[in-house]
């Protein structure tokens, strides 16, 4: 599970309403146009990438896994996950490539900053839950009604909320949105500014161990955040070097969700337990509740997603409708699923 779980944000929700109410909702004065070349057969010596990977899980999981040797340098291993930092860190030009969920590229092309989709992985089983402040009176997504409720536009929790509010027949004007980015949701539950906040999975054991007996709870819920993905600025896509680097990166990204996904006990010590301080049973539980990796030949399924998705927030004012078939970069369409056993292929 190393994608879309919160860490110290570069970028207030502030800042992030700022950039979206500035936005045009047109990426094309920074696409350079799509890259159409046939990506190069092999990676050209020299040729570097500054890679994502929160809390070093990608590093732990490659040697782990015991994978070959990368043919290019990773010249950063940037400790990033959250949506808002990494577009802020791709604008910046100290990144090229991350592991995001489905909405950071549509708030990404709001923003009028161009990047592009490069491998996916689907998510069946839900990643989230919802989280209670400590003394709440709400057992189900329908008593969210009226109350005062976490909100990320940028990232995955975001959607999450939007989707499950829509399930429950809920409108946007019988709830309060609380603008935050994720790594403010667990202060914000503790101090009771919000009453409830989409949580990943491997944060709810150690928020119960420390407030259920305070009354705080967590709601499950069957709403899954379909896409975990690659994506890569379109600057990036357009250097010929750094794009067959990531067409050669993919594969081993793969192969490394497969592998942590056959070995959850090796996981679970090195990882949960060393790394993330929590028990060995906690540990246990994520990884019971994991999904088995599941990489497409075809995208047919995420771009309808993704385009629900991006419906979903425009419906709300949150971002002006478009089409997001222009987020995929389909020469790496198929990279991934020809990598892997054919369990793990769709």
């Amino acid at each position: 599970m190393h994608r879309r779980v919160f860490l110290t944000s570069l970028l207030g929700a502030s800042a992030a309403v700022g950039l979206s109410g500035c936005a045009k909702g047109d990426a094309s004065a920074d696409t350079g146009g799509a890259a159409t070349k046939p990506l190069a057969d092999k990676v050209p010596a020299g040729t570097s990438l500054k890679i994502a990977s929160y809390q070093g899980q990608q590093q732990l999981q490659f040697r782990l896994a015991k994978l070959p040797a990368l043919p290019f340098t990773v010249s950063n291993w940037l400790n990033i996950g959250a949506g808002p930092d990494v577009i802020n860190a791709f604008r910046a030009g100290s990144l090229d490539l991350a592991n995001n969920a489905g909405i950071p590229p549509i708030q990404a092309h709001y923003q009028g900053f161009g990047a592009r989709i490069v491998a996916i992985d689907l998510t069946r089983k839900p990643n989230y839950l919802f989280a209670t402040k400590p003394g709440s009176d709400i057992h189900t997504v329908a008593d969210f009604k009226g109350k005062r409720l976490a909100f990320s536009q940028g990232q995955a929790q975001g959607v999450v909320l939007l989707r499950a509010l829509k399930q429950a027949g809920l409108k946007y004007d019988q709830v309060k949105l609380v603008p935050l980015t994720s790594n403010q949701f667990l202060t914000a539950l503790q101090s009771g500014q919000v009453d409830v906040a989409p949580l990943a999975i491997s944060q709810a054991p150690a928020y119960l161990q420390k407030y259920e007996a305070k009354g705080a709870r967590t709601i499950p819920t069957d709403v899954v955040d379909l896409l975990n993905l690659l994506w890569a600025p379109q600057s990036v896509l357009n250097d010929p070097a750094k794009a067959a680097a990531i067409a050669a990166y993919i594969p081993q990204w793969a192969k490394g969700q497969v592998w942590q996904y056959e070995h959850p006990e090796v996981w679970d010590e090195e990882f949960y337990v060393k790394t993330q301080n929590l028990t060995l049973q906690q540990a246990q539980g994520i990884s019971r509740l994991a999904n088995k990796p599941l990489f497409p030949a075809s995208w047919a399924e995420a771009i309808k997603w993704e385009q629900e998705t991006a419906d979903l927030l425009a419906e709300g004012g949150f971002v002006k409708k478009f089409d997001v078939g222009s987020l995929f970069d389909h020469r790496f369409e198929s990279i991934a699923a020809r990598a892997v056993p054919e369990e793990y292929r769709k």
